[in-house]
């Protein structure tokens, strides 16, 4: 089991994805700060001695402070960070508004940067090293035609690209920085979408559940010798045509 004095910090806790990294988290004895727009009310995941739940907007910088110091109050540290809050939109490019590109990047680039920022502080303090994982999508290395998704692809796109630059930066103070890429996940944004036709989004034919990629996040985290990664759990989807 993992040392149960480290302390993890995840956003978009409340559903979906989000859900199953907290209760991995919690599984191999972690203490966890989960916050979305409305995790105190999800279904999913539960306040317990061990877990504290933080509603609001992760695209706003007083949220990610909020979020960093419940961490550090409650549980005296801050080891992990999973960048799990997103939004996708899928449209024609010439549709996307100005308010969608605005909110695609509040959420998925300010959400990402005001909390890392603020968590990597903290972990340069306590001189320990640390882990940053954020979810990005195998549509970036791979775009499907038939998936218009442009301009959230941006904002994945970019995260990939600095989750690179940061672990570059940060290799001397051993806080490493990676991605999980998933393709089609079994998760309430796929709820009317047929399974059959999700099942052609993949060379296997298959679609992930969230506990796949939990743990694919729980081994990033844990694995002390990868930084600068970028792991697919995508049947195979970022290697192309099929």
């Amino acid at each position: 089991m993992a040392n149960t004095q480290k302390t993890a910090i995840v956003t978009g806790a409340s559903q979906g994805i989000g859900a199953a990294i907290v209760k991995t988290f919690l599984e191999r004895g972690y203490n966890v700060v989960g916050t979305s727009r409305n995790a105190t009310k999800s279904p999913e995941v539960k306040v317990s001695d061990k877990l504290v739940l933080v509603d609001g907007d992760i695209g706003q910088a007083a949220t990610a402070k909020k979020v960093v110091d419940t961490a550090v109050q409650g549980f005296g540290s801050i080891d992990a960070v999973v960048n799990n809050a997103g939004i996708f939109s899928a449209k024609p490019f010439t549709d996307y508004s100005a308010d969608d590109f605005r909110a695609l990047v509040s959420t998925n680039l300010e959400g990402y940067i005001f909390i890392t920022q603020l968590a990597v502080r903290q972990m340069l303090a306590q001189k320990a090293g640390g882990s940053v994982v954020c979810i990005t999508s195998s549509l970036v290395d791979n775009p499907i035609g038939g998936l218009p998704v442009s301009l959230p692809m941006i904002t994945k796109g970019g995260l990939e690209a600095i989750t690179r630059s940061l672990a570059s930066e940060y290799s001397k103070e051993h806080i490493r920085f990676n991605a999980v890429a998933p393709g089609v996940v079994d998760t309430p944004l796929h709820k009317n979408n047929p399974k059959d036709f999700l099942k052609t989004l993949s060379p296997m034919g298959t679609i992930s559940t969230a506990e796949d990629i939990a743990d694919a996040v729980i081994y990033l985290t844990e694995s002390h010798n990868i930084t600068g990664e970028v792991l697919h759990v995508d049947g195979g989807a970022h290697n192309g045509k099929w």
